[in-house]
């Protein structure tokens, strides 16, 4: 069905991202009145959406001289996009080379508040294959993806999940979960079948950066019936450590010899 563009427009939230855009284009930090005049809105209303805007974080204001900037929550925003473009762009080509190598779907996923977010896949050639998993999240206790970045992300994180059993909502068995995670973080690969659903089975490395730092982790998802454990350990877990390890090079990571 044809609509006119902007016919679901909300027209505050339109005039917020102006704001938005007119803070980040201003050499200066404007003032109330500056801001009124430049978007052609009454000072109430600019009044009104500054203190909306600033309830979030992503604009502060310099009490003394009531003047306005970008505010943190702007600037992470930002962090986050230019990350996930510079993840997809160094890891795409290691997704290809492997997706070609083993004829199975790769994806590069992240984690994003305690879920996982498939971020970019490189799909295989097989007519029997999982369903696409681009664009969807899912709780991290519940697949590879999610256990091997959490695994992976710090020493003590086990530690604090423990601490954490009474608050944290949906997980069945907190303490099986604290011992997979130790398993994962010693042997540095998360394997989990029907974690995604039922006959799916996902393998996942996490991809670490300069600063040891975990980005994100290369998953690979096929049907369980290709998967056969024989398979798993001569030809694919190999295979995704080395890719994984090649990738976190890429970000500037650099393993310390024990």
């Amino acid at each position: 069905m044809d609509r006119e563009r902007g016919t679901y427009s909300v027209q505050s939230v339109l005039k917020a991202f102006d704001l938005i855009e007119a803070l980040a284009a201003e050499d200066s930090v404007p003032t109330i009145p500056v801001l009124a005049q430049k978007l052609d809105l009454s000072r109430n209303k600019i009044f009104r959406l500054l203190a909306t805007l600033e309830d979030k974080g992503l604009i502060e204001r310099d009490e003394p001289s009531g003047t306005y900037r970008l505010g943190i929550c702007a600037y992470e925003m930002a962090q986050h996009i230019l990350k996930s473009a510079t993840l997809i762009r160094l890891a795409h080509p290691i997704m290809e080379e492997l997706a070609r190598k083993h004829d199975e779907a790769i994806y590069i996923t992240v984690m994003s508040n305690d879920e996982v977010f498939f971020l970019d896949m490189v799909d295989s050639f097989q007519k029997i294959k999982a369903t696409t998993m681009v664009g969807r999240r899912f709780p991290f206790f519940t697949n590879a993806a999610g256990k091997a970045i959490k695994a992976m992300s710090s020493s003590d994180m086990i530690e604090r999940l423990g601490k954490r059993r009474a608050s944290m909502q949906g997980i069945p068995d907190v303490k099986r979960l604290e011992t997979e995670l130790r398993d994962i973080r010693q042997c540095g690969v998360a394997v989990d079948f029907g974690g995604l659903g039922e006959g799916i089975c996902a393998v996942a490395v996490a991809i670490k950066d300069y600063a040891g730092k975990v980005v994100g982790a290369l998953t690979m998802l096929a049907p369980s019936v290709r998967m056969l454990q024989e398979r798993l350990e001569s030809e694919i877990i190999p295979s995704m450590r080395e890719s994984a390890e090649v990738l976190s090079m890429k970000f500037g990571y650099a393993k310390i010899p024990v």
